[in-house]
């Protein structure tokens, strides 16, 4: 785990590759199947990228991870949210005790759930007034993130709960990569018109109050960013670091790996967008990040839902990679000539 700022820059100059020999044969079976080539059209595309990061011809899925970091924001202060920061507290109750979403959907897709909450007794600062996060802090919250991994998962889903967290990936996204701050800020929990204007004016500051690091991603991350998402980055580079392909959930785990991504832009090779929220910036930071995401269902929950919902569709791209006969164990004829 990196213990500074030079070691972080470092570990992402030095990322793992994809097994292009794995891909390869994951190819050549495919074309084999008793299908025209193409056929379940993302459906493969998912198989070869699971191949490719798993490093089998035939991938699996027995183990995969629902990793849910939940973290506190200085911000709220500001009125940029529609519920107090003690909702955070509540909501990982709720969390472990199954009463969420995220529960039922995990059991739904056979993902083993893990929560951990960072220091929610402690928000960061109010990145409109100075940096969120010492260094100290941000790295000690991405090491944790990496710390949730489990070397042998198959897959790795990345998730939040963090009451004000919308707003930071609003600011992030902003910082990143410019234009209005209204481009980036959405309703969140629901706030209203009057929130929804406290939100971007608080959008605007933070990017203003940083012009001196707006040419460093990483100090994007740490000065408008927070535990959470810092922990969620973590998760990301230590699956990377372990050949573990991830599912992104929605607009803050996006948000949460752009600025890795901006840092070095291979970072998202061995990731997948699960789905596009219905938080409006999601889909522009969607866009600039190269990133095409599996599902549009208009969901804007967080806590990993997007994610989980999207797990049966790589279990599908599985089932029918590994099961399907070739057209000579099927004695069909091929495609003539």
């Amino acid at each position: 785990m990196p213990q500074t700022y030079e070691e972080l820059r470092l570990m992402l100059t030095e990322l793992p590759q994809a097994d292009g020999a794995a891909r390869a044969d994951a190819k050549a079976r495919n074309d084999l199947l008793t299908k025209p080539q193409g056929a379940l059209g993302r459906l493969e595309d998912l198989a070869l990228w699971l191949a490719a990061w798993q490093g089998r011809e035939v991938p699996r899925l027995d183990k995969v991870q629902m990793l849910i970091f939940a973290g506190n924001h200085g911000v709220v202060a500001r009125g940029v949210s529609a519920f107090p920061a003690e909702v955070t507290v509540q909501m990982v109750a709720n969390f472990t005790t199954g009463g969420a979403a995220i529960n039922q959907l995990c059991k739904a897709a056979n993902a083993e759930l893990k929560v951990l909450d960072l220091d929610l007794d402690r928000p960061t600062a109010d990145f409109t007034q100075g940096p969120a996060m010492s260094w100290d802090e941000f790295l000690d919250a991405l090491g944790q993130g990496m710390a949730q991994v489990d070397d042998d998962a198959d897959l790795v889903c990345i998730g939040e709960m963090g009451i004000g967290n919308t707003t930071v990936s609003a600011a992030i996204a902003h910082a990143l990569y410019a234009g209005e701050a209204g481009d980036w800020t959405g309703r969140g929990t629901g706030v209203d018109d009057a929130g929804l204007a406290r939100k971007a004016e608080a959008v605007a500051l933070g990017r203003s109050r940083h012009t001196d690091i707006l040419s460093d991603p990483l100090e994007i991350a740490r000065c408008l960013g927070g535990r959470e998402l810092a922990a969620m980055a973590g998760a990301a580079l230590a699956a990377r670091g372990a050949h573990i392909p991830v599912l992104i959930d929605g607009y803050v785990a996006t948000a949460a790996l752009a600025p890795m991504h901006a840092a070095a832009p291979d970072f998202l090779d061995h990731c997948w967008a699960a789905h596009v929220s219905a938080e409006p910036g999601h889909i522009r930071l969607l866009q600039r990040m190269g990133l095409s995401p599996l599902l549009d269902l208009g969901m804007r929950l967080g806590e990993g839902s997007g994610a989980a919902t999207a797990i049966p569709l790589l279990r599908a791209a599985l089932a029918t990679h590994a099961g399907m006969a070739s057209f000579a164990d099927a004695g069909v004829a091929e495609k003539s000539d």
